[in-house]
């Protein structure tokens, strides 16, 4: 019925952690998924680690870094080619520097089996001192473009015109729909992956679950967020040994989702305040 992916960078400890919590909820959910991991050239011993502690996960140790959607496409591959009574029904994609909480993973399940057209749906996220943290948005346009570049109000951070839920939905016990959850942990659905086709390639780093989303979208998918799977999300732990690249990337993932999702004349508006 599942699988699991995680894709990972030089954070040795923290893929340690994050296959604990896998293992411990799974075992206590009592369902059954193989876990892949896809080592993106860690120079940490990542992989060694992986085949010394967790002799059961699938490794693929790539040897290169080949980027976010490059190490889950390699996984999404491998899992699905496959006889179809064979192939998982959901894939389930986690970040190395995430922890799921009990019950997250039966609650995601739950949530895609009781909504058949939901093709990805996302946990709540907390920050390891468990703290908030927002774990779906809205499809960005130029309003939040303004706030990343512009000094704004701050009571106007948390707010939908900065792409935010409001956070009493995430206190809710319902499901709720969103544009797209954060790539740190999203659920999928096969049979939507079989239709709208895997990540594009073409972003490095950044906004390839965005991508992903607005495909599904287009292609009559919704998404939630499913406010009792809960993860713990440690945020940005590979990204930050590489900083400068890091932003390069952000910037450039940023033009190729405005160029690919809006009209030309706000395109070439957001490019032209991102060099102003």
């Amino acid at each position: 019925m599942l699988t699991i992916i995680i894709v990972t960078w030089n954070v040795r400890d923290l893929l340690r952690a994050c296959l604990q919590s896998v293992r411990a909820d799974l075992e206590r959910s009592g369902l059954d998924a193989p876990i892949w991991v896809v080592d993106n050239g860690s120079a940490d011993s990542t992989p060694e680690m992986v085949r010394r502690e967790f002799p059961d996960v699938h490794l693929m140790a790539l040897g290169e870094n080949v980027g976010f959607a490059g190490g889950n496409n390699r996984a999404l591959c491998a899992v699905l080619d496959v006889p179809v009574p064979r192939r998982p029904r959901y894939l389930w994609l986690l970040n190395p520097d995430t922890e799921v909480l009990p019950g997250a993973t039966a609650a995601l399940v739950g949530a895609l089996e009781q909504n058949p057209r939901a093709g990805v749906a996302g946990p709540k996220l907390l920050y390891p001192d468990g703290s908030f943290q927002h774990g779906a948005f809205r499809f960005p346009g130029l309003v939040q473009l303004a706030f990343d570049l512009f000094s704004l109000p701050a009571r106007l951070y948390e707010t939908p015109l900065n792409g935010r839920y409001p956070r009493r939905l995430y206190e809710g016990q319902s499901p709720f729909p969103v544009d797209h959850p954060l790539g740190a942990a999203m659920m999928v659905r096969t049979e939507t992956v079989d239709q709208v086709g895997l990540m594009d390639e073409g972003y490095r780093l950044y906004c390839e679950e965005i991508d992903w989303c607005w495909r599904m979208r287009r292609a009559g998918w919704g998404a939630l967020c499913v406010p009792q799977a809960r993860v713990v999300h440690h945020a940005g732990r590979s990204t930050s040994q590489v900083p400068i690249p890091s932003f390069v990337n952000l910037w450039a993932s940023r033009a190729r989702l405005y160029a690919r999702y809006h009209p030309r004349p706000v395109f070439l508006l957001a490019r032209f305040l991102v060099r102003a």
